[in-house]
């Protein structure tokens, strides 16, 4: 095990990679643990694409690994506790193993630095959000070297180049258009670890995304921290400028995008969604909460008015939308009464789906310092409530859709019954239907809507 570490503050030197360590009888296999959101997941696919540029093959077995590489989320303290674990757990395999190469990657990477090797010395690299395309140099680095390397800079030199990537999936794929933000939410960390808004060229997305449609992928997902705030940074095209461009790509079925802050969602946006052909009318759009003092508190930047209006404008102009959005339940300060008022306004708005999270404390943000913790009982108590009165709000509005026929991209058999298979529609509801022998994976096919669940539509193919 490497016993010094090396520091990695600029650009290396490429060299002809020679890996002396490993094993010459067999393939050389990495493992990739990703923990995290979506930009984590699609940082992920570019790691092992440089890996599988070298040869090495994908595995799932830790235990015959060359490499493994963890690709870390630190949003919540409880997450990063899980990582330290398992950190802690490829110990035993270093140590039969000593030429097993492990590579600590992403968020936590990028926050903890070389505190990762104090607490996990058999750790071979940390390298941080900047760092991804790197990760060949440094492999050498370590290989030649035999120390420990360090390599998380304190801000992008540039945007992260192209690299090879490995997609997970062979219908749909993540398309990044911008790294980091500037929104400073008072609960969240990823400003500190994922640095400023920094937008990839249009030609480079509109690029990567022919790509993908000649390879033979149906649909896309742009993402971003906040995509509203696309081009920014350089004053150069918009993201609505972009979403016009995206839909004239005709290999492509669905363009999705995620994620919108209010605040910026501006009409030209809304406009190009209700006026484009592949662009999706599925609009998560995160309120966080309903109550205007917690809003203030988070430092989200509008009020619960403005969000009443905003959601009001994309439906007249998308009348068939789907609007989903996240909800932290227990923020500091929250009283029962502030939270009475997230309840009231989940049903004015009504969407069609949320995503709720108990407020867990991320030391280092604004938050984590504020008065007024919420007990851990009664944050769970209102997220049951608020789960439930969700849950009725969802089930309503897909009840609705019981006698209508929509269009469903084809994902495939369902993980519980073969016979049935399962796709998407526009609005990202999950439908179940009987196969029969004309549908196949990546069709676009009618399905008539004949049963509603809070969570699934099933149906029949006409």
């Amino acid at each position: 095990m490497p016993a010094k570490i090396k520091v990695i503050s600029g650009p290396l030197e490429s060299k002809p990679f020679m890996n002396t360590a490993a094993t010459v009888n067999r393939p050389r296999r990495f493992v990739t643990l990703t923990f995290g959101c979506q930009m984590n997941e699609n940082d992920s696919e570019r790691l092992s694409g440089q890996l599988r540029s070298l040869g090495y093959e994908v595995s799932h077995n830790l235990e015959q690994a060359d490499v493994i590489l963890l690709n870390t989320c630190c949003v919540r303290e409880s997450a990063e506790q899980k990582i330290y674990g398992k950190i802690g757990e490829l110990k035993r395999l270093k140590a039969r193993n000593p030429d097993l190469t492990i590579i600590i990657a992403g968020c936590m990477a990028q926050k903890d630095k070389e505190v990762i090797f104090q607490r996990a010395p058999h750790v071979d690299i940390v390298m941080g959000t900047y760092n991804t395309h790197q990760l060949l140099d440094l492999l050498q680095e370590v290989d030649l070297s035999r120390e420990r390397v360090l390599a998380v800079w304190e801000q992008a030199e540039m945007l992260t180049k192209d690299v090879p990537t490995v997609r997970k999936n062979r219908l749909s794929a993540w398309v990044p258009i911008m790294y980091g933000c500037n929104n400073f939410c008072t609960y969240c960390i990823v400003p500190y670890v994922r640095g400023r808004e920094r937008s990839r060229p249009l030609d480079e997305i509109l690029r990567e995304v022919r790509q993908l449609g000649s390879e033979g992928y149906r649909e896309i997902t742009l993402l971003g921290q906040n995509v509203n705030s696309y081009g920014r940074d350089n004053g150069d095209v918009t993201f609505a400028d972009l979403l016009h461009a995206v839909d004239t790509i005709d290999s492509i079925a669905r363009v999705r995008f995620m994620t919108s802050h209010p605040r910026d969602m501006s009409s030209d946006v809304i406009a190009a969604i209700a006026g484009s052909r592949r662009i999706c009318h599925h609009i998560h759009l995160p309120v966080q909460s309903g109550s205007d003092e917690i809003l203030r508190r988070m430092n989200r930047g509008y009020d619960t008015a403005r969000y009443h209006e905003l959601a009001a404008r994309i439906r007249a102009a998308i009348p068939d939308v789907c609007l989903t959005t996240d909800i932290i339940v227990g923020f500091p300060g929250e009283t029962e009464s502030l939270f009475q008022e997230t309840i009231d306004f989940l049903k004015a708005v009504r969407f069609d789906a949320a995503y709720t999270f108990l407020y867990s404390v991320r030391s280092g943000t604004p938050a984590a310092a504020m008065n007024q913790q919420v007990p851990q009982a009664d944050k769970k108590q209102r997220l049951q409530q608020l789960m439930d009165v969700q849950n009725d709000i969802s089930l309503d509005i897909n009840r609705r859709l019981v006698g209508r026929t929509l269009t469903v991209l084809v994902e495939g058999p369902s993980k519980n019954d073969p016979l049935r298979w399962t796709g998407r529609t526009d609005g990202n509801k999950i439908v179940s239907w009987d196969k029969q022998e004309s549908e196949q994976i990546g069709d676009l096919i009618p399905i008539e809507i004949t049963q509603a669940q809070t969570w699934v539509l099933k149906g029949r193919l006409v």
